[in-house]
């Protein structure tokens, strides 16, 4: 399983039924069934009335109604549902623990941006995520609603539409300055796709799960700059890395983060420590599965760039600038 994933909720059993809007296709042909629903209607429910299943996983509840119509849904009818959440639902606390830990779930909320504020949809995003974990909370300790809430960080993997690593390979092979806001000193804590189909594996029918949550993740923590020499590495070109301040990127009318998706402040740095112990969860090391994913994205090159390469002449002409005045 790639990290595009194409399918939104799965349902597993000893036979696999997919469930999702039918707006994107899948490879698995006959292999699997599919439901057609969208689950923001009340559609929803009546899709899967009359059918149970052994465990069900969970990758699009981003709103409080989604966990509850899960709830309504399944409720006595799946052995087990496990929430794909985020270690973002720690980043909307005031003072965000690094790393966090799960028992560093509660305390006090960062208020709300307001509406159109660059900070306004990753708060919306770990906002609603907290909400769909709440939910289940309540729903086990009140009535033993089957759950598990596995927390992830940025995750890399093949065929990652979002592009973001992606978005480095394109700026390094070009042979030009790679522009690393602030200099990339901030340490990292990502994870590999199938390293999260791992978890699942692991934790899927497992009842001392039920009712927890776990951070899923890799062990080591590179900085920045630090993997952006990994990667140019890994694809035999030379680390042309350039620091520059991200005010002055500002100023001069680049975006630092999509010059550098990576240097979002709203990158999560969880402890993996719990998964470790409990769920004996072992994550690739970082060499291994970046070279795996390179070796995708080289044998399969895509015919056009990301969407946030359409900035890099911009950012060359201003690391010339930067050269000019040194």
């Amino acid at each position: 399983m790639g990290y595009q994933l194409t399918w939104r909720l799965i349902a597993a059993g000893h036979e696999v039924t997919l469930l999702n809007r039918g707006t994107h296709p899948d490879p698995f042909g006959g292999r699997v069934s599919r439901l057609r629903a969208d689950r923001t209607r009340p559609g929803f429910v009546t899709a899967l009335s009359g059918r149970s299943f052994d465990a069900a996983v969970d990758f699009a509840a981003f709103q409080r109604a989604d966990a509850e119509g899960v709830v309504i849904a399944l409720e006595g009818r799946v052995g087990h549902y496990v929430l794909i959440s985020t270690g973002q639902v720690y980043l909307v606390r005031t003072d965000p623990p690094a790393p966090a830990r799960e028992e560093d779930y509660d305390g006090p909320l960062m208020a709300e941006p307001p509406p159109g504020h660059r900070d306004r949809g990753d708060w919306e995003y770990g906002m609603g995520k907290r909400a769909c974990e709440d939910v289940l909370a309540a729903a086990w300790s009140s009535r033993g609603f089957p759950s598990t809430r596995l927390r992830i960080p940025i995750v890399n993997g093949e065929r990652d539409h979002l592009r973001r690593l992606e978005s480095y390979v394109w700026r390094i092979l070009d042979n030009g300055p790679l522009l690393v806001p602030d200099g990339g000193g901030a340490r990292l804590r990502q994870v590999y796709s199938s390293a999260v189909v791992s978890a699942l594996l692991r934790v899927l029918g497992d009842r001392a799960a039920f009712g927890q949550a776990y951070n899923v993740c890799q062990e080591e923590t590179p900085t920045l700059a630090e993997l952006l020499v990994l990667l140019a590495d890994l694809v035999g070109a030379p680390a042309r890395l350039v620091a520059v301040p991200t005010a002055e990127m500002e100023n001069a009318g680049l975006d630092p983060i999509v010059a550098s998706p990576f240097s979002t402040r709203w990158k999560s740095f969880l402890d993996p420590e719990r998964a470790q112990r409990e769920l004996g969860f072992v994550h690739p090391p970082l060499r291994v599965y970046l070279d795996k994913v390179v070796a995708s994205l080289l044998a399969g090159w895509p015919a056009k760039p990301p969407a946030s390469y359409a900035q890099r002449p911009r950012e060359l002409e201003f690391a010339r600038a930067l050269q000019d005045r040194q």
